[in-house]
């Protein structure tokens, strides 16, 4: 399960969760600040990411297109890194399942 962090997340989540994420990227580790989302979309599903984002944008293109690429939606607000962390880990078994999943698309995360 690789994850990649949208521009509105953290880089250090990369670092901070590489023990149950290994292989995940920031959009900044790529050069792509201020992609389009139809680049970051496009790049995720040929590369096997799964998108991470606060944002409504990649969690509206997952109601219209289905995936690839798989989509998490985090619905934690204006949170710290350190909370956005602690959701993603304690989320791990259920983002594991997701990922397994043919016919999912899109996971949505509160915050905990």
């Amino acid at each position: 399960m690789r994850l990649l962090f949208d521009e509105n997340l953290s880089y250090r989540l990369v670092n901070a969760l590489d023990d149950l994420y290994p292989g995940s990227v920031h959009v900044r580790d790529l050069d792509l600040l201020g992609a389009s989302d139809n680049d970051l979309w496009k790049l995720a599903a040929e590369s096997g990411y799964i998108i991470v984002s606060k944002d409504t944008d990649f969690f509206q293109r997952s109601i219209a297109y289905g995936g690839p690429p798989l989509t998490i939606w985090l619905r934690v607000g204006n949170a710290s890194t350190a909370t956005i962390e602690a959701v993603l880990r304690a989320s791990h078994l259920l983002i594991r399942r997701f990922s397994e999943d043919a016919e999912a698309a899109l996971l949505i995360l509160p915050r905990t």
